[in-house]
């Protein structure tokens, strides 16, 4: 019984007394070893000391619990005091919808509001917030909300009610701080509307034009484009300076880009009315970029936008803002340029990029047509006659069928078409990498043969878009062209080397312009006949290429029931969905059956949707009226003005389709407003 209640006493102790205490029990049992007359008195004097020792104990944790009693009474009336004079608006309220406790500067601040609407919605926002916070165990709160006219930055804590309250309910209290933060942000918005904007305006096709001019015209149509510009721009305060015959540089302020924007370059619309002969028309292009942080930097983006402008055509203006390009305009018909010095220039350039590789590798876009084989056909026979070896990457598709089954026949081929995994296998530093019919890094045949190029040239004859190959050594990109092959023709035409092209060679360049054009029907200038007549005279047999384009019995059935589906909107604008099996080349009946619906009176455009299983393919055709490049371009897509493609990924062909209704509709309200 002793020694339990002397553990209850030693438990009372501190560490340090408890081995005084043994210290001084083990001294006294020593001494009654030697003379045991001591054992009593030793007895009495260690109880004496083990009370002592108990009673000075509990007086000094009553002196430090009195202590911090009195710290804590100080510390919760400053606490209190600061809460209820807290400069900012506070507020402790729970998830529930019960309000705590609120500042006296949260009632005068939100005097005007309808405060239980306010905590309703506060109180929502903040439950769904704290639902998400738990997961990551995360107790701070910080949101922005708008009050009346100002924006407060709202910072807090929350914690679970349970501690507080005798409620079981799993419900939250928080402690919310709400900071004025409007001043702050009309600073940073005029911060971020004086910033300086970058332009490049350009007039296109500005020699060609001027040639078709009498001496006396000249002076008085540059005066006006001059005026009609100088007068845009002073809409915005902009400065303008012109750089060149037919280039101005124009500077303006950031809080004017919207602006502009809601216009949509209504500069580009007066422009075209010039001339009221209608003898020429004069059409601009124009960039605008607010990117970097110097006006250097911005003017060297606006450069960067420009090229992306008039690789699609010109007659548009772009906006290059936050990474992403936003296009307006470019409804008209590309001019087709009437010089060929560029033709030659980039001719002499490829062939000495051909020159100084080991190897040459040739693709085109996914799902190759007639018109990518082809130019890689061509291209392949340049380099041929360099000496250097070269090779096509390409993969099996339907539309080919008739046509690889000709080019079977010519046993030097068999080693030449490659698939993507062998070229990627072979490729070297000292390979040379030619892209035809297509600009798009996510269009080619093998992106990541792009990523290890270190040479990359680019023929093409589509719209430039935001995704274009950029690390390209050589590129040449007309859209005036009708097709990827007449551009690798007129190449040919202009090489030091004398290029013999073969008979399926020279056809295979022959169908891809005949394909693009629809039979020398649509896009075909005085340039692309004259790449036919230099085809022509190598040996076309004109009757074998129009076989490669037959359609059996079965597909031609199929093409009539999709023309037969086919829903008009917007008056003059036929919609069809193709129904078919996804084993079938579903692209290639789109693309069919959308020349088809051309054919029908009164129908100006036509588009044909099909799923493929993996995403819903679009093929868009007009006769020039309408652009559908611009309509399937907010698709994903791209193309030209009167044939065009996309494919949509995660959509129904239902949801698709509604899409596409609706980018017509947008189509048609930014041309009436």
């Amino acid at each position: 019984m002793q020694n339990s209640n002397n553990k209850k006493i030693f438990d009372n102790l501190v560490s340090r007394t408890k081995i005084y205490l043994v210290v001084i029990l083990i001294l006294l049992l020593l001494i009654n070893v030697q003379d045991t007359r001591w054992i009593i008195p030793s007895i009495l004097i260690y109880i004496l000391i083990i009370g002592y020792t108990y009673f000075a104990n509990n007086k000094r944790k009553s002196e430090i619990s009195e202590t911090l009693q009195d710290l804590t009474l100080t510390v919760d009336s400053a606490a209190k005091t600061s809460l209820i004079n807290s400069p900012f608006p506070l507020i402790i309220l729970e998830t529930d919808g019960n309000v705590v406790w609120k500042s006296s500067k949260f009632a005068s601040e939100f005097a005007n509001i309808d405060t239980n609407t306010f905590i309703n919605d506060l109180t929502f926002e903040i439950k769904e917030e704290i639902k998400d916070k738990i997961k990551n165990n995360d107790k701070n709160i910080l949101k922005t909300v708008k009050v009346n006219k100002k924006t407060y930055r709202m910072v807090g804590k929350f914690v679970n009610s349970k501690r507080y309250s005798k409620s079981q309910k799993n419900e939250y209290m928080a402690i919310l701080y709400f900071i004025d933060e409007t001043e702050n942000i009309k600073l940073q918005n005029e911060y971020n509307n004086s910033k300086s904007c970058v332009g490049i305006i350009m007039i296109d096709n500005y020699e060609e034009n001027m040639q078709m001019l009498e001496s006396e015209e000249k002076a008085q149509y540059i005066a006006e484009i001059d005026k009609n510009i100088y007068e845009w721009t002073n809409e915005t305060n902009g400065v303008l300076i012109k750089s060149d015959r037919d280039r101005y540089v124009y500077i303006f302020e950031q809080r004017y880009l919207d602006k502009i924007k809601e216009e949509k370059f209504s500069i580009l619309d007066k422009i075209k009315e010039v001339d009221p002969k209608q003898k020429i028309q004069f059409t601009l292009s124009i960039a605008i970029s607010n990117e970097g942080q110097s006006d250097k930097e911005k003017y060297k983006s606006a450069q960067t936008a420009m090229d992306i402008v008039l690789g699609r055509g010109g007659d548009q203006a772009v906006i290059r803002q936050n990474d992403i390009y936003k296009f307006f305009g470019g409804r008209a018909q590309e001019v087709e340029k009437r010089t060929k010095v560029k033709a030659r220039v980039v001719a002499h350039a490829l062939e000495n990029l051909i020159k100084e590789s080991k190897k040459v590798m040739i693709m085109g876009h996914v799902n190759p047509d007639i018109d990518a084989m082809g130019s890689s056909i061509g291209i392949y026979a340049l380099a041929k006659s360099l000496g250097k070896n070269a090779y096509i990457i390409t993969s099996n598709t339907p539309t080919l069928k008739n046509f690889k089954k000709s080019l079977s026949e010519e046993p030097e081929y068999e080693d030449v078409l490659i698939s993507k995994e062998v070229a990627e296998e072979n490729l070297d530093e000292d390979t040379l990498i030619v892209v035809v019919d297509t600009h798009k890094t996510s269009y080619v045949e093998s992106p990541e043969l792009l990523k290890k190029a270190s040479k990359i040239v680019i023929i093409d004859h589509h719209r430039r878009s935001a995704d274009y190959i950029e690390n390209a050594t050589l590129t040449f990109q007309e859209v005036y062209a009708s097709s990827a092959a007449e551009l690798v023709t007129e190449l040919l035409q202009y090489t030091n080397v004398n290029v013999e092209l073969k008979k399926i060679e020279a056809e295979s360049l022959y169908a891809g312009i005949m394909m693009d054009t629809k039979s020398f029907t649509y896009k075909t200038g005085v340039r692309t006949f004259e790449a036919a007549a230099y085809l022509r005279k190598s040996g076309v047999d004109i009757i074998k290429v129009k076989k490669w384009f037959q359609s059996d019995l079965e597909s031609f059935n199929t093409i009539a029931d999709i023309v037969k589906s086919a829903e008009i909107v917007n008056s003059t604008i036929a919609i069809a969905i193709c129904n078919q099996d996804k084993d079938k080349d579903i692209g290639l009946l789109c693309a069919k059956a959308a020349d088809e619906l051309l054919t029908i009176s009164d129908v100006t455009a036509s588009f044909v949707l099909g799923d493929t299983g993996d995403k819903i393919t679009i093929s868009g055709r007009s006769i020039g009226d309408i652009n559908v490049q611009v309509i399937l371009e907010k698709l994903g897509g791209g193309g030209h003005i009167t044939l065009a493609g996309a494919q949509v990924e995660g959509k129904t062909t239902k949801e698709v389709k509604q899409e596409l209704i609706t980018r017509i509709d947008e189509y048609f309200t930014e041309i009436e407003s």
